[in-house]
C-alpha cells in the first residue's frame, strides 16, 4: 500500500509540474510565501477585534498563536521521526522537477503550509462564520497555499493531505475551546 501511494505520489508531482509555465512559476511563489498571507490574517484580526471586543481579542491572539505554534512543532516532530526527503532534495525524483531554484528544508512529511494554512482556517471558521461568511474563503487560500507546494516541487500529494487533516484536527480542537471557555458556545451554533 505504501508504495502505491508512493507512485501516486510521483506521478502526481510530475502532472503538476507539467503545467508549469514562467507565469504560474511566479504566480505560486507568490502564494507561498508566509508574509504573503499578512494582509489576509490582518484583516481576519480586525474583523475578529470588532466582532469580540479588545479583551476576548486578546485571547484569540493567544489562542491564534499556540494554535499555530502546537500545529508547526507537530508538523517538526513529524518530519524529524518520517525523514521523508523533499521531492526536490530526492535524487530520484529532483532531475525530472522543472528548476525552480526553491526547496526549503530537508525534509517533506507532511506540509506546515498546509497544516498551519487549514488551522488558521478552520479555527477562524468556526469562530466568526455565524458573523460573517466571508470566513469561509479562508478555506479556498488555505488550498491555494498547499496546492503551491506541490508545485513548486516541494511537496508529495500525501504530504498535504495528512497536512490539511492535522490542520482541521488541530484548528477545530481550537475553536471549540475557544467557543466553550472564551464564547461559552457550541462550535456549530
Amino acid at each position: 500500500m505504501l508504495e502505491t501511494i508512493q507512485q501516486i505520489d510521483r506521478w502526481f508531482l510530475l502532472w503538476v509540474q507539467g503545467f508549469g509555465t514562467y507565469f504560474l512559476d511566479q504566480f505560486w511563489l507568490l502564494i507561498t510565501k508566509k508574509e504573503n498571507s499578512l494582509p489576509l490574517y490582518l484583516a481576519m484580526f480586525f474583523l475578529a477585534q470588532r466582532y469580540l471586543g479588545w479583551k476576548k481579542f486578546g485571547l484569540l491572539v493567544l489562542f491564534t498563536v499556540l494554535l499555530i505554534t502546537v500545529s508547526d512543532q507537530f508538523t517538526n516532530a513529524f518530519k524529524d521521526g518520517f525523514m521523508r526527503l523533499r521531492p526536490c532534495h530526492d535524487p530520484e525524483i529532483s532531475p525530472l522537477l522543472r528548476p525552480l531554484n526553491y526547496c526549503g528544508g530537508l525534509y517533506s512529511f507532511y506540509s506546515g503550509h498546509a497544516s498551519n494554512g487549514f488551522a488558521a482556517a478552520t479555527f477562524f471558521a468556526l469562530i466568526f462564520i455565524r458573523y460573517h461568511k466571508a470566513f469561509r474563503w479562508l478555506f479556498f487560500w488555505a488550498f491555494l497555499l498547499a496546492f503551491s507546494r506541490v508545485y513548486l516541487g516541494v511537496h508529495y500529494l500525501s504530504d498535504i493531505v495528512v497536512g490539511c487533516a492535522f490542520g482541521l484536527f488541530w484548528g477545530s480542537a481550537f475553536a471549540f475551546a475557544f467557543n466553550y471557555w472564551i464564547l461559552k458556545t457550541n462550535a456549530h451554533s
